[in-house]
């Protein structure tokens, strides 16, 4: 039995919020590493971005040749069951960034 045959149909969090994650962990990833991350081609992490930053949740910088990634932790949750809460609720509630894990350790 492979791994893979022990993963679940389904996840507790959407592809969206999963690039999301990604991004707010390493703001200089490459799409091409977020989509690995996510299990997702690289178009859709490409599409999911433009969503992102279209609504707001994230923006993109161009740095030379790359990207940099800011995510609006005040920008609201969209779905209703989550009225009143921001972003930075999710962010916060699942744990510190790779980012801030290096710079404590």
């Amino acid at each position: 039995m492979s791994s893979d045959d022990l993963r679940p149909g389904w996840t507790f969090l959407t592809n969206h919020a999963q690039v999301l994650l990604c991004l707010h962990d390493d703001p200089e990833i490459r799409l091409r590493d977020v989509a690995d991350r996510v299990g997702i081609t690289e178009r859709a992490a490409q599409r999911i971005l433009a969503e992102l930053v279209e609504e707001g949740y994230v923006k993109a910088t161009k740095v030379g040749r790359r990207n940099r990634y800011t995510v609006d932790r005040d920008h609201a949750m969209r779905h209703s069951a989550q009225f009143g809460y921001a972003i930075g609720a999710l962010l916060a509630a699942l744990g510190p960034t790779r980012a801030s894990r290096e710079r404590s350790g």
